[in-house]
């Protein structure tokens, strides 16, 4: 971050910055720059701190951390000319900490298309590699294990049909979870489960592909806070969702417009052995028409060229102001809930 700050200072003829969530604080660096410059800033909220540690329980609301860190939230949305919000719950928390419509850019991320295509079943070498031959239904998480997208529902479900041969649980990614997935596995001996890590992006296609359904989680109180980007992988390989998480988010949303999947809510481990069954069982007709319509979806509202030119397009209005001026736009109508637009675009 001290690099970042020299490198942005004494760069010449400095038209703005962009900058995002990671590392947390690099906002201060990015908007204390901006001031001094006097050149305008965009900022991509991928998370909310101190919001996902408060909802982890990690610290409290009162402690000297989270005030700490709210003051440096407020002070980076203030300072912003565009702040880009990957949800309209994420873009309702940051309205509640008084970013205007008029400097807002409500869009989801783009999946990686350039690395990801659905792969027949029958010749995918991942599916081969690891056994997974036949009418074997795969059931797969892929991406980071983290306590925000919980699977201990998943994982009870897997322990339930440990004795039905004819379902595979894949848990491939990494992270704070992991442990968890491996400890079960471990601990009932489960035939049915298997852990592995991240796949590198040459292989996306191919790990994607491997899944008769794929598994989207989020946790219940953290809607708004982060976004769970696995949903468009799943999406543009043509596989049913199956989807861990409350009613009142974004994908509860694409599921409720379209019949792309099913939900499960936390700690229901019947409905989720329920919904696997119901899945494995489906016509293969209908899973496929499921994916279809996953994939229509997705080139329709959500493709790489539609939002990078929307994203483009907003960052160029942003940074061609003065600091003090909001990117004012015209407010669209409201769209479908699955669309990737909202109020304060164009």
């Amino acid at each position: 971050m001290a690099q970042c700050f020299f490198a942005a200072l004494l760069t010449p003829r400095l038209g703005g910055i962009f900058f995002s969530t990671s590392p947390p604080l690099v906002g201060v660096v990015a908007c204390t720059v901006g001031l001094l410059r006097r050149v305008p800033v965009a900022y991509w909220a991928m998370d909310l701190n101190p919001d996902q540690l408060i909802a982890l329980g990690k610290v409290k609301p009162t402690d000297f951390s989270a005030r700490f860190l709210e003051a440096v939230n407020r002070f980076i949305l203030r300072r912003s000319n565009l702040v880009i919000a990957l949800d309209r719950f994420m873009a309702d928390r940051l309205r509640a900490r008084g970013v205007p419509d008029s400097k807002m850019l409500v869009q989801p991320p783009w999946p990686h298309e350039e690395h990801i295509e659905d792969v027949d079943r029958a010749s995918n070498p991942f599916r081969q590699r690891h056994g997974l031959t036949g009418d074997r239904f795969v059931v797969m998480y892929s991406g980071n294990h983290s306590p925000s997208n919980p699977l201990k529902t998943l994982l009870d479900a897997a322990v339930r049909l440990k004795d039905d041969a004819s379902i595979q649980f894949l848990f491939v990614g990494g992270g704070l979870g992991k442990r968890e997935v491996e400890d079960t596995i471990r601990l009932h001996a489960l035939s049915n489960a298997r852990s592995l890590p991240y796949q590198p992006m040459s292989e996306l296609r191919y790990s994607l592909s491997a899944a008769d359904a794929h598994v989207v989680s989020l946790g219940n109180e953290m809607v708004g806070i982060i976004h769970p980007c696995k949903v468009y992988g799943a999406m543009a390989v043509g596989r049913p969702i199956l989807y861990f998480g409350p009613g009142e988010s974004h994908v509860a949303d694409l599921l409720t417009d379209d019949p792309i999947g099913l939900r499960v809510v936390h700690g229901d481990v019947g409905g989720a052995v329920e919904a696997i069954l119901s899945l494995r069982d489906m016509a293969q007709a209908a899973r496929a028409e499921m994916g279809r319509t996953a994939q229509r979806l997705l080139r329709q509202t959500l493709a790489q060229s539609f939002l990078c030119r929307r994203h483009c397009d907003a960052m160029e209005r942003a940074l061609s102001l003065a600091p003090s001026t909001p990117a004012t736009v015209s407010p669209a109508p409201r769209p479908a809930a699955h669309a990737p637009v909202s109020a304060g675009t164009t």
